[in-house]
Protein backbone atom coordinates (compact mmCIF):
# COMPACT_ATOMS: atom_id res chain seq x y z
CA UNK A 1 0.00 0.00 0.00
CA UNK A 2 1.39 3.40 -1.00
CA UNK A 3 2.06 6.01 1.71
CA UNK A 4 -0.84 8.19 0.48
CA UNK A 5 -3.20 5.21 0.76
CA UNK A 6 -1.96 4.40 4.26
CA UNK A 7 -2.49 8.02 5.28
CA UNK A 8 -6.03 8.07 3.90
CA UNK A 9 -6.74 4.81 5.73
CA UNK A 10 -5.47 6.32 8.97
CA UNK A 11 -7.56 9.47 8.51
CA UNK A 12 -10.78 7.60 7.85
CA UNK A 13 -10.30 4.64 10.19
CA UNK A 14 -8.46 6.47 12.94
CA UNK A 15 -4.92 6.00 14.24
CA UNK A 16 -3.53 7.11 17.62
CA UNK A 17 -0.27 8.35 16.04
CA UNK A 18 -2.20 11.14 14.33
CA UNK A 19 -2.44 12.85 17.72
CA UNK A 20 1.22 13.78 17.32
CA UNK A 21 0.16 16.12 14.50
CA UNK A 22 -2.19 18.14 16.72
CA UNK A 23 0.07 21.24 16.82
CA UNK A 24 0.26 21.35 13.02
CA UNK A 25 -3.49 20.82 12.80
CA UNK A 26 -4.06 23.77 15.16
CA UNK A 27 -1.96 26.01 12.91
CA UNK A 28 -3.81 24.78 9.81
CA UNK A 29 -7.23 25.43 11.38
CA UNK A 30 -6.20 28.92 12.44
CA UNK A 31 -4.93 29.78 8.96
CA UNK A 32 -8.04 28.34 7.28
CA UNK A 33 -10.39 30.28 9.55
CA UNK A 34 -8.37 33.47 9.16
CA UNK A 35 -8.40 33.21 5.38
CA UNK A 36 -12.16 32.75 5.26
CA UNK A 37 -12.84 35.55 7.76
CA UNK A 38 -10.63 37.94 5.77
CA UNK A 39 -12.82 37.56 2.69
CA UNK A 40 -16.10 37.58 4.60
CA UNK A 41 -15.12 40.81 6.36
CA UNK A 42 -13.92 42.47 3.18
CA UNK A 43 -10.29 42.77 4.34
CA UNK A 44 -9.31 40.65 1.34
CA UNK A 45 -10.80 41.46 -2.06
CA UNK A 46 -12.89 38.95 -4.00
CA UNK A 47 -14.34 39.03 -7.50
CA UNK A 48 -18.11 38.72 -7.79
CA UNK A 49 -19.22 37.66 -11.29
CA UNK A 50 -22.13 39.48 -12.95
CA UNK A 51 -24.04 36.18 -13.21
CA UNK A 52 -24.82 33.69 -10.41
CA UNK A 53 -21.99 31.32 -9.54
CA UNK A 54 -22.41 27.96 -7.81
CA UNK A 55 -19.43 26.23 -6.22
CA UNK A 56 -19.49 22.43 -6.17
CA UNK A 57 -16.81 21.28 -3.78
CA UNK A 58 -15.90 19.38 -0.65
CA UNK A 59 -14.15 19.83 2.66
CA UNK A 60 -12.53 16.40 2.62
CA UNK A 61 -9.52 14.96 0.82
CA UNK A 62 -10.55 12.08 -1.44
CA UNK A 63 -13.20 11.45 -4.06
CA UNK A 64 -16.83 12.36 -3.42
CA UNK A 65 -18.45 12.05 -6.88
CA UNK A 66 -18.01 15.69 -7.78
CA UNK A 67 -17.57 15.28 -11.55
CA UNK A 68 -20.78 13.24 -12.07
CA UNK A 69 -22.66 15.81 -10.00
CA UNK A 70 -21.27 18.66 -12.11
CA UNK A 71 -22.51 16.84 -15.21
CA UNK A 72 -25.94 16.38 -13.66
CA UNK A 73 -26.15 20.07 -12.77
CA UNK A 74 -25.17 21.06 -16.32
CA UNK A 75 -27.91 18.97 -17.88
CA UNK A 76 -30.50 19.93 -15.27
CA UNK A 77 -29.88 23.65 -15.81
CA UNK A 78 -29.88 23.27 -19.58
CA UNK A 79 -33.22 21.48 -19.43
CA UNK A 80 -34.57 24.63 -17.82
CA UNK A 81 -33.26 26.79 -20.66
CA UNK A 82 -30.19 28.13 -18.88
CA UNK A 83 -26.86 28.80 -20.57
CA UNK A 84 -24.26 27.21 -18.33
CA UNK A 85 -20.47 27.50 -18.18
CA UNK A 86 -17.87 25.83 -15.96
CA UNK A 87 -14.57 26.94 -14.48
CA UNK A 88 -11.99 24.60 -12.99
CA UNK A 89 -8.52 24.72 -11.53
CA UNK A 90 -7.43 22.11 -14.07
CA UNK A 91 -5.37 20.03 -11.66
CA UNK A 92 -2.30 18.57 -13.40
CA UNK A 93 -3.04 20.35 -16.70
CA UNK A 94 -0.20 21.96 -18.61
CA UNK A 95 -1.83 24.26 -21.18
CA UNK A 96 0.22 26.64 -23.37
CA UNK A 97 -1.20 29.61 -21.46
CA UNK A 98 -3.70 30.56 -18.80
CA UNK A 99 -6.61 30.96 -18.73
CA UNK A 100 -7.24 28.06 -21.13
CA UNK A 101 -10.46 27.09 -22.93
CA UNK A 102 -10.82 23.30 -22.90
CA UNK A 103 -11.96 21.66 -26.13
CA UNK A 104 -13.08 18.07 -26.62
CA UNK A 105 -10.24 17.22 -29.03
CA UNK A 106 -7.46 18.30 -26.67
CA UNK A 107 -5.09 16.02 -24.79
CA UNK A 108 -5.66 15.32 -21.11
CA UNK A 109 -2.10 16.38 -20.32
CA UNK A 110 -2.96 19.81 -21.71
CA UNK A 111 -6.52 20.19 -20.45
CA UNK A 112 -6.62 18.07 -17.28
CA UNK A 113 -8.50 14.79 -16.98
CA UNK A 114 -11.64 16.00 -15.19
CA UNK A 115 -12.18 19.16 -17.30
CA UNK A 116 -11.67 17.14 -20.49
CA UNK A 117 -14.15 14.50 -19.34
CA UNK A 118 -16.75 17.19 -18.58
CA UNK A 119 -16.33 18.84 -21.98
CA UNK A 120 -16.34 15.57 -23.93
CA UNK A 121 -19.48 14.43 -22.14
CA UNK A 122 -21.46 17.68 -22.20
CA UNK A 123 -19.85 20.10 -24.66
CA UNK A 124 -20.14 22.79 -21.99
CA UNK A 125 -17.93 25.90 -22.32
CA UNK A 126 -15.17 25.39 -19.76
CA UNK A 127 -12.09 27.40 -18.83
CA UNK A 128 -9.28 26.25 -16.54
CA UNK A 129 -7.03 28.44 -14.43
CA UNK A 130 -5.77 28.10 -10.84
CA UNK A 131 -6.99 31.69 -10.51
CA UNK A 132 -10.67 30.89 -10.89
CA UNK A 133 -11.64 34.56 -10.92
CA UNK A 134 -9.53 35.01 -14.03
CA UNK A 135 -11.11 31.88 -15.50
CA UNK A 136 -14.60 33.34 -14.97
CA UNK A 137 -13.65 36.61 -16.65
CA UNK A 138 -12.22 34.74 -19.64
CA UNK A 139 -15.31 32.56 -19.89
CA UNK A 140 -17.67 35.56 -19.84
CA UNK A 141 -15.60 37.28 -22.53
CA UNK A 142 -16.24 34.31 -24.83
CA UNK A 143 -19.78 33.25 -23.92
CA UNK A 144 -23.13 34.74 -22.95
CA UNK A 145 -24.10 32.77 -19.86
CA UNK A 146 -26.87 32.71 -17.30
CA UNK A 147 -25.02 30.66 -14.70
CA UNK A 148 -21.50 29.46 -13.90
CA UNK A 149 -20.52 26.31 -12.03
CA UNK A 150 -17.17 26.18 -10.28
CA UNK A 151 -15.75 22.67 -10.32
CA UNK A 152 -14.28 22.58 -6.81
CA UNK A 153 -12.94 25.84 -5.37
CA UNK A 154 -14.85 25.86 -2.09
CA UNK A 155 -11.74 27.24 -0.38
CA UNK A 156 -10.89 29.62 -3.26
CA UNK A 157 -12.40 32.66 -1.55
CA UNK A 158 -11.07 35.15 -4.09
CA UNK A 159 -14.01 34.01 -6.20
CA UNK A 160 -17.34 35.24 -4.91
CA UNK A 161 -20.21 32.78 -4.99
CA UNK A 162 -23.98 32.73 -4.67
CA UNK A 163 -24.43 29.12 -3.60
CA UNK A 164 -22.18 26.40 -2.20
CA UNK A 165 -22.88 22.68 -2.65
CA UNK A 166 -20.65 20.35 -0.64
CA UNK A 167 -20.31 16.65 -1.46
CA UNK A 168 -19.38 14.02 1.11
CA UNK A 169 -18.85 10.29 0.75
CA UNK A 170 -21.56 8.83 2.99
CA UNK A 171 -19.57 5.70 3.83
CA UNK A 172 -16.43 7.55 4.92
CA UNK A 173 -18.08 10.70 6.23
CA UNK A 174 -15.64 13.20 7.71
CA UNK A 175 -13.24 10.50 8.85
CA UNK A 176 -11.71 11.38 12.20
CA UNK A 177 -13.17 14.93 11.82
CA UNK A 178 -9.72 16.48 12.07
CA UNK A 179 -8.08 18.93 9.70
CA UNK A 180 -4.93 18.42 7.70
CA UNK A 181 -2.41 16.98 8.36
CA UNK A 182 -4.01 15.07 11.27
CA UNK A 183 -7.16 14.28 9.30
CA UNK A 184 -8.81 14.55 5.87
CA UNK A 185 -10.57 17.91 6.37
CA UNK A 186 -9.64 21.01 4.37
CA UNK A 187 -11.76 23.11 6.72
CA UNK A 188 -13.24 22.44 10.18
CA UNK A 189 -16.52 20.47 10.33
CA UNK A 190 -18.50 23.56 11.35
CA UNK A 191 -17.90 24.97 7.87
CA UNK A 192 -20.78 22.77 6.72
CA UNK A 193 -23.18 24.93 8.73
CA UNK A 194 -22.64 27.84 6.32
CA UNK A 195 -23.06 26.08 2.96
CA UNK A 196 -26.23 25.94 0.88
CA UNK A 197 -26.54 22.16 0.86
CA UNK A 198 -24.64 19.00 1.72
CA UNK A 199 -25.00 16.02 -0.61
CA UNK A 200 -24.00 12.59 0.67
CA UNK A 201 -22.82 10.18 -2.00
CA UNK A 202 -24.22 6.71 -1.35
CA UNK A 203 -26.63 7.71 1.41
CA UNK A 204 -29.80 5.64 1.55
CA UNK A 205 -32.09 8.61 2.21
CA UNK A 206 -32.17 12.32 2.95
CA UNK A 207 -31.59 13.27 6.55
CA UNK A 208 -30.42 15.93 8.94
CA UNK A 209 -26.87 15.52 7.61
CA UNK A 210 -27.85 16.36 4.04
CA UNK A 211 -29.46 15.26 0.81
CA UNK A 212 -28.82 11.80 -0.61
CA UNK A 213 -27.43 11.05 -4.04
CA UNK A 214 -25.92 8.01 -5.66
CA UNK A 215 -23.84 7.13 -8.68
CA UNK A 216 -25.63 4.86 -11.12
CA UNK A 217 -23.68 2.75 -13.66
CA UNK A 218 -24.80 3.53 -17.20
CA UNK A 219 -22.98 1.62 -19.93
CA UNK A 220 -19.68 0.14 -21.00
CA UNK A 221 -17.77 2.08 -23.65
CA UNK A 222 -14.90 0.62 -25.63
CA UNK A 223 -12.00 3.05 -25.29
CA UNK A 224 -10.50 2.23 -28.70
CA UNK A 225 -13.66 2.26 -30.83
CA UNK A 226 -16.23 4.20 -28.80
CA UNK A 227 -18.67 1.28 -29.05
CA UNK A 228 -21.30 1.38 -26.29
CA UNK A 229 -22.43 -1.87 -24.73
CA UNK A 230 -25.00 -2.77 -22.12
CA UNK A 231 -23.93 -3.82 -18.66
CA UNK A 232 -24.85 -7.37 -19.68
CA UNK A 233 -21.91 -7.37 -22.12
CA UNK A 234 -19.85 -9.25 -19.55
CA UNK A 235 -21.60 -12.21 -17.87
CA UNK A 236 -21.87 -12.52 -14.09
CA UNK A 237 -18.65 -13.88 -12.65
CA UNK A 238 -16.47 -12.37 -15.41
CA UNK A 239 -12.95 -11.62 -14.17
CA UNK A 240 -11.62 -8.23 -15.23
CA UNK A 241 -8.65 -6.01 -14.52
CA UNK A 242 -10.01 -2.88 -12.82
CA UNK A 243 -8.07 0.40 -13.00
CA UNK A 244 -8.98 3.46 -10.95
CA UNK A 245 -6.88 6.60 -10.55
CA UNK A 246 -9.48 8.59 -8.61
CA UNK A 247 -9.82 9.97 -5.11
CA UNK A 248 -11.60 6.86 -3.82
CA UNK A 249 -10.66 3.85 -5.99
CA UNK A 250 -12.41 1.36 -3.72
CA UNK A 251 -15.79 2.84 -4.66
CA UNK A 252 -15.17 1.89 -8.30
CA UNK A 253 -14.10 -1.63 -7.40
CA UNK A 254 -17.21 -2.07 -5.24
CA UNK A 255 -19.36 -0.88 -8.15
CA UNK A 256 -17.91 -3.60 -10.38
CA UNK A 257 -18.55 -6.19 -7.69
CA UNK A 258 -22.14 -4.99 -7.38
CA UNK A 259 -22.48 -5.66 -11.13
CA UNK A 260 -21.49 -9.27 -10.32
CA UNK A 261 -18.08 -9.16 -11.99
CA UNK A 262 -14.83 -10.20 -10.35
CA UNK A 263 -12.46 -7.22 -10.49
CA UNK A 264 -8.74 -7.60 -9.97
CA UNK A 265 -8.10 -4.15 -8.46
CA UNK A 266 -5.29 -1.91 -9.69
CA UNK A 267 -5.56 1.37 -7.73
CA UNK A 268 -3.48 4.32 -8.92
CA UNK A 269 -2.94 7.78 -7.51
CA UNK A 270 -5.58 10.39 -8.28
CA UNK A 271 -4.90 12.02 -11.67
CA UNK A 272 -2.32 9.33 -12.51
CA UNK A 273 -0.58 9.41 -15.89
CA UNK A 274 -0.77 6.08 -17.74
CA UNK A 275 1.11 4.22 -20.45
CA UNK A 276 0.36 1.02 -22.34
CA UNK A 277 3.16 -0.72 -20.47
CA UNK A 278 1.86 0.32 -17.05
CA UNK A 279 -1.50 -1.29 -17.84
CA UNK A 280 -0.15 -4.50 -19.36
CA UNK A 281 -1.52 -6.83 -16.70
CA UNK A 282 -1.45 -10.59 -16.56
CA UNK A 283 -3.37 -12.81 -17.03
CA UNK A 284 -4.90 -11.46 -20.20
CA UNK A 285 -8.42 -10.26 -19.31
CA UNK A 286 -10.74 -7.41 -20.28
CA UNK A 287 -9.65 -4.16 -18.64
CA UNK A 288 -12.23 -1.80 -17.10
CA UNK A 289 -11.51 1.70 -15.88
CA UNK A 290 -13.26 4.89 -14.90
CA UNK A 291 -14.22 7.47 -17.51
CA UNK A 292 -11.79 9.90 -15.90
CA UNK A 293 -8.96 7.42 -16.52
CA UNK A 294 -10.12 6.63 -20.04
CA UNK A 295 -9.62 10.18 -21.35
CA UNK A 296 -5.88 9.64 -20.81
CA UNK A 297 -5.71 6.26 -22.56
CA UNK A 298 -7.46 6.69 -25.90
CA UNK A 299 -4.28 6.97 -27.99
CA UNK A 300 -2.87 3.61 -26.86
CA UNK A 301 -5.89 1.59 -25.70
CA UNK A 302 -6.11 -2.11 -26.58
CA UNK A 303 -9.19 -3.67 -28.15
CA UNK A 304 -10.53 -5.08 -24.87
CA UNK A 305 -10.21 -1.91 -22.77
CA UNK A 306 -13.48 -0.40 -21.57
CA UNK A 307 -14.69 2.33 -19.28
CA UNK A 308 -17.84 2.43 -17.20
CA UNK A 309 -20.05 5.50 -17.38
CA UNK A 310 -21.72 6.60 -14.16
CA UNK A 311 -24.40 9.22 -13.63
CA UNK A 312 -25.33 11.14 -10.50
CA UNK A 313 -28.87 10.58 -9.29
CA UNK A 314 -29.80 13.05 -6.53
CA UNK A 315 -32.88 12.69 -4.37
CA UNK A 316 -36.19 14.26 -5.37
CA UNK A 317 -35.97 16.55 -2.38
CA UNK A 318 -32.64 17.93 -3.59
CA UNK A 319 -34.00 18.48 -7.10
CA UNK A 320 -36.94 20.46 -5.70
CA UNK A 321 -34.66 22.44 -3.39
CA UNK A 322 -32.22 23.20 -6.19
CA UNK A 323 -35.01 24.43 -8.48
CA UNK A 324 -36.03 26.81 -5.70
CA UNK A 325 -32.46 28.12 -5.59
CA UNK A 326 -32.41 28.64 -9.35
CA UNK A 327 -35.65 30.62 -9.09
CA UNK A 328 -34.10 32.75 -6.34
CA UNK A 329 -30.84 33.36 -8.21
CA UNK A 330 -32.52 34.00 -11.57
CA UNK A 331 -35.86 35.64 -10.72
CA UNK A 332 -36.34 37.08 -14.21
CA UNK A 333 -36.07 33.73 -15.96
CA UNK A 334 -39.36 32.13 -17.06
Amino acid sequence: MAFSDRLLDAWYRGHPALGLLAPLEWIYRRVARGKREAYLSGRSASYRPPVPLIVVGNITVGGTGKTPMILWLIEHCRARGLRVGVVSRGYGAKPPRLPWRVRADQDAAQAGDEPLLIVQRSGVPLVIDPDRSRAVRALLEQEQLDLILSDDGLQHYRLGRDLELVLIDAARGLGNRRCLPAGPLREPPERLESVGAVLRNGAEADGAEGFAFRLVPGALVNIQTGQRAALTHFPPGQSVHAVAGIGNPQRFFRTLEALHWRPIPHPFADHAVYSREALDFQPSLPLLMTEKDAVKCRTFAATDWWYLTVDAQPSRAFVAWFDEQLARLLPNRP
